[in-house]
């Protein structure tokens, strides 16, 4: 069978995929080596894909107030409250809070229905979280939103910048290309971040910056280059604006941005000696109360010296998302119109023309947090939520719950039945899951690409824009919204950013417009702008200048006795957002079962806190409970948590509980990077795990988590009160072990063939068991004996691979240190020739360059 083309559904890299349909929900996943965008590579997430298409947990058909209902039934409700709220109380006190989940036609139905009939701009989107702050810094310097570079840009530069970019957790696509060209061309690489990840250790050098210290370093940097003579005096006569008294206002200071003088000033040195310079920055620079000045500090410095609309060269905003790209285009963001049309009046006359519509928002809506906010004083009163999940993945989530509990009207279109925002909704709404929707999609370096159908829609899900349309006809707008399908949508949106146009906007694909059906079944991914949108050095303003834009650093944060420390967040390198895809996948939980908290010895020590312990987090917003992991990669006094953990996998590791609602005042972006926290021992007086081919029913605990593992679930529990064991245990043969001395107990259940169901382990003071080997006996062919099952060991014991590292080829990380020492391997090929490792999807080679480099400083150390 021919493989269908279509494009990975995770981060903004927007890799193309050749998936081959081999059953109603089975399918084989390999990258498409004709995508521009991968060219064939894929990470882990993408290369597991097919783990994640079967129909667990999913939505299959509406539901009202928890109770199944007809499609009609459920669109007349939604458009009956949504329109009787806007008679007795205005536009405005509705909203759509949408995502880069949805495909480019999603997004264009929903904002077409939103400002141009009912006539509010209520509509933000999850982008709002991830980077929101690059396309107030692109408007501020470019006058639109358009990112200036392409990947090919990556493979061209002789230097790169990471910036606030766990680039090989977060991209790993990205991160091989940059592999490659440090391979065959020798860039060199530096990583601008205050944790020593991955990625920071396989660069040629990196700045453990201070939280918040970007401006003062990117400012200090451009002062520096002024000094030294480098400033492109050329371009910045006849491409840039510069405002008066910028060059003698700029401030900044390597040493306030925790940087010390030497490594400042080879970093300076190295952006001296390498123009082709790309700086790659994202969530760690975006989210942040200082978000936007930090992006244009970065664009300052590549206005300044010329590096910008060139090969190799700019400063490049990736995004997180598969479409936040094209959630910008067609306008999704609250504080845009639409086809990066602002609110003048021009620009609303020319959308309300376009769209034929009764009514036009003429304002900027409310953005993400504002939006909950209002929800919360009751000012929004019904809000429609699509493909998105903010009652985790918003600041202060405790908030938002609140705010949603007290909504009057909450619907939520998603795909999974039960999530912690579904269980807010007066009204449920089954959508099309990746695999299903057929649609477009932009990624990071503006490349149009489809995603195609592989699976008929399951039960009575349907396409997000076809249930926004039928919303809208309900509501009196059938003529304007009678698309036949989403090539209909897209000649549309098309046509849109070619009218009232005539060369203002970049954003100009109405050569598309006349596309046919065939032409949009067969497209092939194309980028809008070309390798760069500024390579002529015109911008979008009224004299087509770029703008320097005037950034101070920020002030440090006010010390406070009860929280002294700050609390950074971020991804895993296996997950993706709240887990809802990927927490389906045995493979893709492996790498972190838990979510860490990062903490530095030194901060551990004066707290007593041990690693691999629990320890509550605290903030005046909240609190969660997390596993320690004891880092010096670890700034001192900073700590790092990861956001994916949800109700519906852990009762701990809450990451987004804990940051407040400050935001940064010209993106609405939220500041997830800098929370003022305290932490402390958690106070289990015992822990457990379980493991279990039926996901367990668990009582109130003081922690517990659970991952998916073949054949089943591994539950991570703790408690400060005694556990009725038996409730945790499924029915079959007990087997049991007790010693009470030292307070351990173990109880293995085999179900009526013999073989194991689920295994508990208790201790109060002692070590757990490895999980290994018990986990793998749920799938075992042969069936242990009742000394093995207690003891959670083979009575001969085979090697310990240690925890899997490499989860495409299942090679732990004791099985890689032993082979580097035995077989003498010195690099990233000798591994993957040995063990194939690293050979695949390519997202654990960070961290087989990790094992190398501390394999070589104990051969040092022995040596010496």
């Amino acid at each position: 069978m021919t493989p269908v083309r279509t494009t990975c559904p995770y981060c903004g890299v927007g890799c193309g995929i050749k998936a081959e349909i081999t059953g109603d929900c089975d399918v084989i996943i390999a990258g498409d080596e004709e995508h521009p965008a991968n060219l064939g590579r894929l990470c882990s997430k993408g290369t597991h894909l097919a783990d994640t298409v079967n129909l667990e947990g999913r939505l299959l058909r509406p539901e009202i107030d928890g109770e199944p209902a007809e499609w009609d039934k459920a669109l007349d409700l939604v458009a009956n409250r949504f329109a009787e709220t806007i008679r007795e109380h205005g536009p405005d006190s509705v909203a759509f809070y949408v995502s880069g989940q949805l495909l480019t036609e999603d997004y264009y139905v929903a904002n077409k229905l939103m400002k141009g009939f009912i006539g509010s701009a209520n509509i933000d989107t999850n982008s709002r979280l991830c980077m929101a702050s690059a396309v107030a810094a692109h408007v501020r310097a470019f006058g639109e939103d358009v990112v200036p570079c392409s990947y090919d840009d990556l493979a061209n530069a002789d230097l790169v910048l990471l910036v606030g970019s766990n680039t090989a957790w977060c991209h790993p696509v990205i991160w091989q290309r940059i592999e490659k060209a440090r391979s065959e061309r020798g860039t060199k690489l530096v990583v601008i971040d205050p944790r020593r990840t991955e990625t920071a250790e396989c660069a040629d050098l990196h700045l453990p910056i201070a939280l918040d210290g970007d401006v003062a370093l990117f400012n200090a940097l451009l002062a520096e280059m002024m000094t030294r003579g480098l400033l492109d005096e050329d371009y910045l006569r006849d491409h840039v604006a510069t405002p008066t008294g910028f060059w003698n206002g700029l401030t900044g200071d390597p040493a306030s941005a925790g940087i010390d003088p030497e490594p400042f000033d080879q970093l300076a040195d190295l952006v001296a000696a390498h123009p082709k310079m790309v700086t790659l920055f994202s969530q760690g620079a975006n989210q942040s109360a200082g978000g936007t000045d930090k992006g244009n500090a970065i664009i300052n410095l590549h206005l300044a010296t010329g590096r910008i609309g060139k090969s190799g060269t700019g400063p490049f905003s990736i995004t997180g998302q598969p479409n936040a790209m094209g959630g910008r285009e067609v306008g999704g963001l609250a504080s845009m119109l639409a086809v990066h049309m602002g609110f003048s009046d021009a620009e609303c006359d020319a959308a309300q023309s376009f769209w034929k519509s009764p009514t036009i928002a003429r304002k900027p809506g409310r953005k993400a947090v504002d939006m909950f906010r209002d929800v919360h004083e009751g000012k929004i009163k019904a809000i429609w939520v699509m493909a998105t999940n903010p009652a985790v993945s918003m600041p202060d989530a405790g908030f938002v719950r609140e705010a949603l509990d007290r909504c009057d009207f909450v619907v939520v279109s998603d795909v999974i039945a039960e999530t912690d925002t579904a269980a807010y909704a007066d009204l449920k709404l089954p959508a099309l899951a990746w695999g299903e929707k057929n649609g477009t999609v932009t990624n990071s370096e503006r490349v149009v690409s489809r995603q195609r159908s592989l699976f008929a829609p399951p039960g009575e899900a349907k396409a997000d824009w076809w249930i926004v349309q039928e919303v809208a006809r309900r509501m009196g707008f059938g003529n304007a919204f009678a698309f036949g399908g989403p090539a209909d949508i897209f000649r549309e949106y098309a046509a849109q950013t070619g009218f009232h146009n005539d060369g203002q906007r970049k954003l100009d694909i109405s050569e598309w417009a006349g596309t046919s059906d065939s032409e949009y079944d067969d497209w092939v991914p194309k980028a809008w702008g070309g390798a760069s949108p500024f390579v002529e050095g015109k911008f979008t303003s009224a004299d087509g200048k770029a703008r320097l834009v005037a950034v101070a650093p920020s002030a440090p944060a006010p010390v406070d006795r009860a929280f002294p420390l700050r609390l950074n967040t971020g991804r895993y390198r296996d997950q993706w957002h709240t887990m809802t895809r990927t927490g389906l996948s045995p493979r893709l939980s492996q790498h972190r079962r838990e979510a860490l908290v990062e903490i530095h010895p030194d901060d551990a020590r004066e707290r007593a806190i041990g690693d691999g312990t629990l320890a509550r987090i605290m903030t005046p917003q909240g609190n969660s409970i997390f596993r320690v992991q004891i880092t010096e990669a670890q700034r001192k006094g900073e700590m790092f948590v990861p956001m994916h953990w949800t109700d519906q996998m852990s009762g701990g590791g809450r990451a987004n509980r804990l940051p407040d609602q400050t935001v940064d005042p010209v993106s609405g972006q939220p500041a997830y990077k800098n929370s003022p926290c305290n932490i402390e021992a958690a106070g289990a007086k015992w822990q457990a795990f379980l493991v279990s081919s039926k996901r367990p029913a668990l009582p109130a605990l003081l922690y517990w988590t659970s991952a998916r593992i073949a054949g089943g679930w591994l539950t991570e529990m703790a408690g400060a009160d005694n556990m009725d064991v038996h409730r945790l245990l499924p029915v079959g043969e007990h087997l049991e072990a007790i010693d009470m001395k030292r307070g351990m107990r173990r109880v293995a259940v085999r179900d009526g063939e013999g073989r194991l169901a689920a295994a508990l382990f208790v201790t109060r003071d002692g070590q757990l068991p490895s999980r290994e080997w018990i986990a793998a006996q749920l799938v075992s062919d042969e069936q242990a004996d009742a000394p093995s099952l207690l003891a959670a060991r083979p009575k001969v014991a085979g090697p310990d691979k240690g925890a899997i590292l490499c989860i495409c080829f299942n090679v732990g990380v004791k099985q890689i240190v032993g082979a580097i020492g035995e077989q003498s391997l010195t690099s990233l090929d000798d591994i993957g020739r040995a063990l194939n490792a690293g050979t695949n999807c390519g997202s654990c080679r960070p961290a087989l360059s990790k094992l190398l480099i501390e394999a070589q400083d104990i051969k040092l150390e022995a040596a010496e």
